[in-house]
């Protein structure tokens, strides 16, 4: 049976899904299959007889022009990949099938949109390195660089920052900010603010600001910092304990457009990163409450030693001085007993708080067992600084304690060793204070006393005399 060949209609090559194009000598296109309007949202008409390089993304063109120039002289590009700016701005991934046509002088290539595909792959490489950032990273400063890296590989992110919220603060920081026009972080604020990244963590929805989106703003949400961006996205990070801060991608350019397929891809990330997060919080916490004790949050014995011995490395390298005290509350014990531990509980907890406002940030308070501190104050440069420190804190500490309706008094009784004068070993630092403490307890309490050690200073300067 012969068969009998089939002439197919002029318009058999618009069902196809690819597009068909036609580029001649010059560059332009001088014919393109009706496929092309779907892929790069132009009519043909509205291709033909412009450069084909124009419609090309800026970063592909001089690879795209190369395999060109290859493609002229008869090496075909069966699997060439490069990316179009659709006329919606969108960028799509487009995988050619093309050949030079000797006869017809023309460049002859099939396009196919893998715009999907690549996304999908993005998206899973995405997975694989952010759960993979999770582990390395050393803190949650190092994730979020690379989390930044990340998306900057995915979309526009130029500008972008990671918004945390704490709920029991109250407060909302920006752990990582980039700006590229080098605005600083804004400082920590309420959630009730009027913050972008904040109207996302309230309601828990994406929220995207752009020239064409649909979105808008509610009340008098403005951005975090600095000018108005063109386009703003910024995506929550969703915890099982609710809403935990806000990734966000923001640009001041107008070709740089954020899309509805871009929420999805920040999404996914989102969720990644939001899982890191918690891992990594949850690391920093084990790490915290293995070295400070939990009723007062204050260092515990084995931190603040590890303080102390750096200290005291520090001080001798650098010429300088330091005080340690040790102070136990007098009736402590009577106040357990009479009102109950619980009492007893917050007794430590607000004298915890009061220490603290006692000294410098570059000083260390800690608990170091029972109703027993140590503090160490750093850079002291004469005995009665440490000294008038320690009558602040009797001062503070003597004052009356409202605690759960129940009115306390409890004083300390305070010790003071200095370094180098007393000695430079911190065990014996310690030792020499704890017994000063003694001492001011057993004449009575509610006042402090420096160690009667003397000075090694002026036994060695008498021995030297000798």
């Amino acid at each position: 049976m012969k068969t009998s060949r089939y002439a197919p209609p002029d318009k058999i090559m618009d069902l196809l899904l690819d597009a068909v194009c036609v580029v001649d000598m010059q560059g332009r296109f001088v014919f393109v299959s009706a496929a092309s309007e779907r892929i790069f949202g132009y009519a043909p008409e509205e291709m033909i007889g412009r450069p084909m390089i124009d419609f090309v993304f800026d970063e592909d063109r001089a690879r795209t022009l190369q395999a060109v120039d290859e493609i002229v002289v008869g090496h075909s590009q069966p699997h060439f990949e490069n990316r179009y700016v659709r006329k919606d701005g969108q960028i799509v991934h487009i995988m050619w099938s093309a050949r030079w046509s000797e006869a017809d002088q023309v460049r002859v290539g099939v396009a196919r949109d893998i715009t999907e595909r690549k996304r999908a792959d993005a998206m899973q490489a995405a997975l694989h390195a952010v759960s993979q950032a999770a582990h390395a990273a050393e803190d949650l400063v190092a994730l979020f660089q690379r989390i930044h890296q990340i998306i900057g590989g995915l979309l526009p992110a130029a500008s972008f920052f990671v918004a945390l919220y704490d709920e029991n603060k109250d407060a909302l920081s920006f752990p990582y900010f980039v700006d590229e026009y080098g605005q600083p972080a804004p400082a920590p604020q309420s959630l009730d603010s009027a913050a972008m990244s904040a109207e996302v963590i309230r309601t828990g929805q994406v929220l995207l600001l752009a020239p064409h989106a649909d979105e808008r703003l509610s009340g008098q949400a403005r951005p975090d910092v600095g000018r108005d961006s063109l386009n703003w996205l910024g995506v929550p990070l969703c915890a099982k304990k609710g809403v935990i801060g806000a990734l966000v991608v923001q640009s001041h350019r107008a070709e740089a457009q954020y899309t509805h397929q871009d929420i999805e891809l920040l999404q996914f990330v989102s969720t990644q990163t939001t899982l890191a997060i918690e891992r990594k919080q949850m690391e920093i916490w084990l790490q915290h409450i293995a070295r400070h004790d939990p009723l007062t949050d204050l260092p515990n014995r084995e931190l603040f030693h590890d303080r102390l011995k750096t200290a005291l490395l520090w001080s001798e390298r650098n010429q300088t001085a330091l005080a340690l005290l040790y102070l136990d509350l007098d009736r402590f014990k009577q106040v357990n007993d009479t009102l109950g531990h619980p009492i007893g509980d917050l007794l430590l907890q607000e004298v915890a708080r009061r220490l603290r406002q006692c000294v410098r940030d570059s000083d260390t308070v800690g608990r170091v067992g029972g109703d027993e501190f140590l503090v160490l104050l750093n850079g002291i440069t004469l005995p009665e600084q440490a000294l008038s420190v320690a009558e602040k804190i009797r001062v503070a500490l003597d004052q009356p304690y409202d605690l759960a309706g129940q009115l306390v008094h409890s004083s300390p009784s305070i010790g003071v060793a200095l370094y180098p004068e007393h000695s430079k070993d911190y065990k014996q630092l310690i030792r020499y204070a704890d017994e000063a403490m003694y001492d001011a307890k057993k004449t009575g309490g509610n006042r402090f006393q420096i160690t009667s050690r003397p000075s090694i200073l002026t036994t060695r300067k008498s021995q030297s005399s000798a």
